[in-house]
């Protein structure tokens, strides 16, 4: 029989239970056990992601990680909604890193894609069971009985019962299966589509909330680790004596060189152990090493730029092909051409890397702002030579992420120095490393060639592009993209054109890669979506007009001449329509929200738009751009219009948007890591510039349509159209095409 555990507070919370990622616990138990009472110490376990106190208290599990998203609060308010629970009465706790929660890996824009369905079950499916439990109390139908705020009311008679007068009940009967489960219907929704403040406010705000430079644990040191500065050089030698003088340095430790691939393995390098950060970066300081610098000594980020666009101007592996673009192009009223690059960025998070480690008794506990604890464990106990299951990953709060945070190299570091000093220890990361040892966003050229008919319509399309793959993250010497990256923007073009041709070219790793916020959509998407404004202009025709005609009618796109091979972000089709309708609809209303048709382009002022559909959500975005005499430029107003399926939390969707036109801006404008002699050349933010208040957009709106689509993903859509839609409405502005990034590089007066 399948049923439902209790345990205690601890043995919950430490994840005590059963097995089962999506689905009830299902661990079989002696029928007697059954009717056991709930003590006042016990919980009632009805998911993995719930648990219910005698009291009636919630308890709402998270198993993603909170990173500034909001996840943290929007997944559990799906599952109190479904609950009937009174948020007043809900605790949530951090899950630690287990397989039985499934993936909890919070990237991708996939958190509420991926588990709004089962965090619903989750709550319908306890509520189903405390209203049997008050109708057998009552001795009435359960179909007389409904959950309401944390109680459950006899419909006909107004009687109401309590959650904490049902919870020993409930736990006692059986669990429903799913077909008697009845979820809600939208106006039942007490939660989901309003606008809720996150969970982790009041605390943040008031400075209470734990990250992971806050971790501390008792008799925890210190350490700051020297690290080859050209990627995959070793320790020839090194003298520590003057760094053993410094005041609080305790000892020095070397730390062996990775082995290929490197994966998520420390870099190797001395790390400085001492009673505080500050001592054991001073100490850092005054360490002598001589490195062997290895094979990258000589990579040059401006040779290698040359090298890509040299790559993508010959014919490259095809990865899609659609009619002829060949003949199209021979045969075309007009045809252009063009090239496009974006370089080298990092992720440079508010909060650099940081993670506690304690080894003890053969097991590890790790402390850290992950985005990922399963990785953690996986990572640390290889390193460690321990199973997984043997390390414990404590998520902190993250201060930022964006793809950085889920490779947690920094938290194998800090297991290996615990193990070889016997104590906890803390590495703490500056600045400066954090920018000189990323997992980099790749560097990535583009070329692109159109044909324009008798009509001035699109009729051919070649993309062509060259970008050392994250696949090299993996796979020592990988370097031809991935399926992953070729679906993002490359091969999938929502466009209604006969002739389409897609090809990728190879290129080397010199560096660690790997994701940032929106992936390979920002170099193909910036690259797209300037071309096709390039090709308006061609037309002779307005950029949103063309776009339009360029979309053609609405349809459903099938990629059968994939033969199945396309990627879709892992969903399929049927589940996860490529509907290029949604597509036209945002850029339409885009369009309309911007006044696109009446601002027309003045000398130094113009809009520009940019649309594509990424991690299964549809995005247009309008910018407005000043550039002034100077040729210094400004963002009035970005407009956004986005279809993301159902809107779980508004306030967070805007949010994320918000911070999507900060972040595109930032690339578009002045992100940029540059490497001489195998060594990055960029160190704090004097050099790597972040957007400042003064230079980010001064308005953003964000216009959602309201869909009856399952919900699809918000933290990354919002980036790649930015970059594109400033530098086309630059060009509006005052007729200079951009084609490389960043823009402050150019000169625009």
């Amino acid at each position: 029989m399948s049923r439902i555990d209790i345990s205690t507070r601890r043995g919950f919370l430490e994840g005590a239970f059963s097995a089962g990622a999506l689905v009830l616990a299902t661990r079989i138990l002696p029928e007697q056990a059954q009717a056991a009472a709930l003590t006042e110490t016990a919980v009632w376990s009805p998911s993995v992601y719930l648990g219910l106190e005698a009291d009636g208290t919630v308890i709402l599990i998270v198993h993603r990680s909170e990173m500034g998203t909001g996840i943290r609060s929007v997944l559990p308010s799906v599952l109190a909604d479904e609950l009937e629970a009174d948020l007043a009465k809900v605790r949530i706790e951090q899950a630690l890193g287990d397989k039985k929660y499934g993936s909890q890996n919070t990237d991708g824009s996939c958190s509420i894609r991926d588990f709004y369905d089962a965090f619903r079950q989750a709550g319908a499916t306890a509520r189903l069971m405390l209203e049997r439990a008050a109708a057998a109390q009552w001795k009435v139908p359960a179909s007389e009985c409904q959950a309401r705020l944390h109680t459950v009311v006899h419909t006909p008679t107004g009687r109401t019962l309590p959650y904490a007068a049902l919870v020993a009940a409930a736990s006692a009967l059986p669990v429903p299966n799913k077909k008697e489960i009845r979820l809600k219907s939208t106006a039942e929704f007490r939660y989901i589509g309003k606008d809720l403040p996150i969970w982790d406010q009041q605390a943040m705000v008031t400075g209470q909330a734990v990250f992971g430079q806050d971790a501390r644990l008792p008799g925890m040191v210190y350490a700051s680790i020297e690290r080859s500065p050209v990627f995959g050089g070793t320790v020839k030698s090194f003298n520590d004596a003057a760094a053993l003088k410094v005041k609080g340095v305790r000892q020095t430790v070397q730390l062996d060189h990775f082995k290929p691939p490197h994966l998520f393995q420390a870099l190797g390098g001395v790390a400085v152990i001492a009673d505080n950060t500050w001592s054991a970066m001073q100490g850092r300081k005054k360490l002598k090493v001589e490195w062997a610098p290895g094979p990258n000594a000589d990579f040059d980020s401006a040779a290698f730029k040359t090298s890509l666009q040299q790559t993508v101007r010959r014919p490259q592996k095809v990865v899609r092909n659609i009619g002829n673009v060949d003949q199209a192009f021979a045969s075309a009223s007009k045809s252009h051409e063009a090239d496009y690059y974006c370089p080298l960025l990092a992720h440079a998070t508010m909060e650099p890397p940081a993670a506690v480690a304690e080894v003890k008794d053969g097991k590890v506990s790790v402390w850290a702002p992950v985005q990922d604890p399963q990785s953690v464990q996986d990572a640390v106990g290889a390193a460690l030579g321990i199973p997984p299951a043997d390390v414990a990953c404590h998520v902190t709060l993250l201060g930022g992420g964006f793809g950085r945070k889920s490779k947690p190299d920094f938290a194998v570091e800090a297991a290996l120095l615990s193990r070889k000093t016997g104590k906890p220890v803390k590495v703490v990361w500056s600045r400066e490393e954090d920018l000189r040892f990323d997992f980099y966003h790749t560097t990535g050229a583009c070329y692109l060639k159109g044909a324009l008919d008798a009509k001035g319509n699109l009729a051919a399309l070649l993309h062509r592009s060259a970008f050392p793959t994250i696949g090299s993250t993996f796979q020592a010497g990988a370097d031809y993209a991935m399926d992953i990256e070729l679906g993002m923007s490359l091969i999938d073009p929502p466009l209604d054109i006969p002739h389409f041709r897609a090809e990728n070219g190879p290129a080397k790793n010199h560096l660690r890669i790997g994701w940032l916020r929106s992936v390979a959509n920002v170099y193909h998407g910036f690259a797209l979506s300037s071309f096709l404004d390039e090709m308006a202009h061609l037309a002779g025709r307005d950029p949103v007009e063309f776009l339009l005609s360029s979309l053609g009618p609405g349809r459903k796109l099938d990629f059968a001449d994939l033969g199945g091979k396309y990627w879709n972000y892992n969903r399929t089709l049927a589940d996860f329509p490529y509907d290029t309708a949604r597509i036209r609809r945002v850029v339409e209303l885009a369009a309309e929200k911007s006044g696109w048709a009446k601002k027309k382009p003045s000398q130094g002022r113009a809009l520009g738009i940019a649309a594509l559909h990424t991690f299964l959500t549809s995005v247009a975005a309008v910018v407005e751009v000043e550039v002034d005499d100077a040729g210094n430029v400004t963002i009035p107003r970005v407009d956004y219009a986005v279809d993301c399926g159902a809107v779980i939390n508004p306030d967070r969707v805007r949010a994320q948007f918000e911070g999507a036109a900060v972040f595109g801006a930032t690339i578009a404008m002045l992100g940029e890591i540059t490497a001489k002699d195998g060594r990055i050349v960029q160190s704090n933010f004097n050099n790597y510039p972040i957007m400042r208040m003064k230079e980010a957009p001064r308005e953003v709106h964000v216009h959602t349509i309201a869909s009856p689509a399952p919900p699809s993903g918000v933290g990354e859509p919002g980036v790649p159209p930015i970059p594109p839609a400033i530098a086309n409405a630059i060009f509006a502005a005052t007729g200079k095409r951009l084609r490389e990034l960043p823009i402050r590089r150019v000169k625009l007066a």
